[in-house]
């Protein structure tokens, strides 16, 4: 385990709240939280996820990875997945970082570095990989740029390119420089993954997603479920969830208006379909999380 995270926990902690607290820093994201129960579905976006403090394990086709302290994860795409946090608690809650990846940023990095051929298609779009000392040393100047915020809109740029470097350097750099290029099967799927996304209150059209990803149907079904551990269909409906989820957080429309808002065409199926994934009806659900958001800041 890489030494010397203190400074990185305690940066993370005086700026975050429990759950996720996005920062004056774009795209980065600080997580804190305590040990769950049990699984907890959850939206992860294309990005890379560092663990400061605790671990988590997420499910991914029908594989369970686990990370801790010191390790970092790379998410190729948006994935729906579900997660649990362990080795937490009031005292030593789980802290996290994350940093949204933005495509062309990425490119942009990667085009200073020698070329490299890459063989094939990641088999996951999902990896876990431990934190280096260079990596540790490179987050540490982007975090504590939030105790000094008027320095992040000329440096935090800077410190960003840096980490990204550090990243395509590593061991998942060929899996980061498929995010960088539009060609390819990740490139592909991205672009579907971001048509369901833009349409997804609607009628899942597979033509649709083969014309945006470049693809064949059989190529299309095959890639697919090999980096995100869903079919399509599949894919569109944990979004639905997840997004029914936050718009019944965000104010007091009831379950029905929102299952159609998000493209269901019967109220009851929803329900039963939320409960089977949220383990809990709407109205308690959301019930349950606005209590947890309203606990005191750690």
């Amino acid at each position: 385990m890489i030494d010397n995270l203190h400074p990185l926990r305690d940066i993370a902690l005086r700026h975050g709240r429990i759950g996720m607290t996005l920062t004056p820093i774009p795209r980065l994201e600080i997580g804190v939280g305590q040990a769950t129960s049990g699984t907890s579905p959850c939206l992860y976006r294309s990005m890379i996820c560092f663990i400061l403090q605790g671990s988590k394990e997420v499910a991914i086709h029908d594989d369970l990875l686990g990370y801790d302290a010191s390790q970092y994860l790379v998410s190729a795409l948006d994935l729906p997945l579900s997660g649990q946090i362990h080795d937490a608690d009031d005292g030593s809650p789980y802290v996290s970082i994350s940093l949204v990846l933005d495509a062309a940023i990425l490119a942009e990095v990667a085009s200073t570095m020698p070329a490299v051929r890459d063989a094939g298609t990641p088999d996951s779009g999902l990896a876990i990989n431990p934190m280096t000392p260079p990596l540790r040393d490179t987050l540490l100047r982007l975090l504590a740029l939030l105790d000094t915020p008027a320095d992040i809109p000329g440096l935090a740029p800077m410190a960003e390119r840096e980490l990204l470097y550090r990243l395509l350097q590593g061991p998942q750099g060929r899996l980061l420089r498929h995010i960088a290029r539009p060609e390819g099967a990740i490139g592909g799927i991205r672009r579907a993954v971001e048509w369901i996304r833009d349409n997804g209150n609607r009628r899942l059209r597979i033509e649709a997603l083969c014309e945006a990803a470049g693809m064949s149907r059989a190529s299309l079904h095959r890639h697919f479920v090999a980096l995100t551990g869903l079919s399509p269909i599949q894919y569109q409906k944990q979004l639905r969830l997840q997004e029914a989820r936050q718009l019944l957080l965000a104010g007091d429309r009831s379950a029905s208006d929102v299952a159609y808002a998000v493209g269901y065409e019967s109220a009851s199926q929803f329900s039963r379909e939320y409960l089977r994934q949220f383990g809990a009806p709407p109205v308690r659900d959301v019930r349950r999380l606005r209590q947890s958001i309203d606990t005191p800041r750690i």
